[in-house]
């Protein structure tokens, strides 16, 4: 074993009281220019708060960790994709008091939602016409959409209702952001 030192460069405003914990030694597990897990956490919550001052970034198809439940909480946009990947897809979405997400189908994606805040009214069923499947949503509750049902999420709550979804295969295009859901229904 030999001594290989890990020499990171930080902006001044990272420098002190910034503690990493690198390897001390090599010993062929890691590579020789590593990021050590605090670093990693470190960047990952740099692009996080960069995310939440209007600079939203589609962070796949590459490693990528974020506290899902404070990135769901503070999304205000109707959509965002946080990460796409070849097989899987995370968007972020925030639905105003008495909106709903509207009455859609993916006929070859399944889908699963987590709600992180409020609460709501989640209908499916196997036409648009005829939504027998009815159930009382709220915080923490996780819905899956298999593909091919019609499927919509309304708010009934006083608060907006933040959730997360997970679309496999990807639903939306890279890097899709709307704004309200009006620009979501526009670019469909």
């Amino acid at each position: 074993m030999y001594y290989a030192p890990c020499i990171y460069q930080y902006p001044l405003q990272y420098q002190y009281p910034y503690y990493s914990n690198n390897p001390m030694y090599y010993g062929g597990g890691w590579p020789e220019v590593a990021i050590s897990p605090d670093e990693l956490e470190h960047l990952n919550r740099m692009a996080f708060l960069q995310s939440l001052n209007g600079k939203v970034k589609d962070h796949g198809p590459y490693p990528y960790v974020v506290n899902i439940n404070e990135a769901s909480k503070e999304n205000n946009t109707y959509r965002t994709a946080l990460w796409t990947g070849h097989h899987l897809q995370v968007t972020l979405m925030s639905i105003d008091v008495g909106d709903d997400i509207g009455l859609e189908v993916h006929p070859t994606t399944d889908q699963f939602l987590r709600l992180e805040q409020g609460r709501g009214v989640v209908q499916m069923g196997q036409n648009k016409n005829n939504l027998t499947f009815e159930k009382q949503v709220r915080k923490d509750s996780a819905i899956m959409v298999p593909a091919g049902i019609w499927h919509n999420v309304i708010n009934t709550g006083n608060v907006p209702l933040k959730l997360y979804s997970i679309y496999a295969p990807p639903h939306h295009p890279y890097g899709t952001v709307h704004l309200t859901k009006a620009d979501a229904m526009a670019a469909e």
